[in-house]
């Protein structure tokens, strides 16, 4: 399993009405390490010949983050199957190692010019091995 990693600073943009990270933003950084991961482990032609979209997202909430926290932010494909796979993300606050929020998103390979599922190619199979 290839395990993606960033860190990121919360800023005062990722904040909400609480005082907290807003979770449309722990959802916009779940969306984005997954296309980042996915832009580093492949070329720009399997990116053109493959798309993915989203099924479903399962996000459990655990603890807040504030302005000014350091966070860490771990993506990796756990499993996959025909056209879809599984990603896991988990948002780590990189001071204390807690865990604040943890993801699995299935996601579903499609042809970028029928707009239809795919089977995940082989190749694209091998990477997140």
């Amino acid at each position: 399993m290839q395990v993606f990693e960033k860190l990121i600073s919360v800023s005062n943009g990722d904040i909400d009405h609480l005082s907290h990270v807003n979770n449309i933003r722990y959802l916009n950084w779940i969306q984005q390490i997954a296309k980042e991961h996915w832009n580093s482990i492949t070329t720009k032609n399997q990116r053109e010949k493959n798309v993915w979209v989203v099924i479903r997202h399962e996000i459990d909430y655990k603890s807040p983050a504030f302005i000014g926290d350091k966070l860490k932010l771990k993506t990796y494909v756990s499993g996959c199957e025909g056209a879809t796979c599984i990603r896991e993300v988990e948002i780590i606050n990189s001071k204390t190692s807690k865990i604040l929020v943890k993801s699995k998103t299935n996601w579903c390979m499609t042809n970028p010019k029928t707009k239809k599922p795919k089977r995940i190619p082989n190749e694209l199979l091998n990477i997140f091995d």
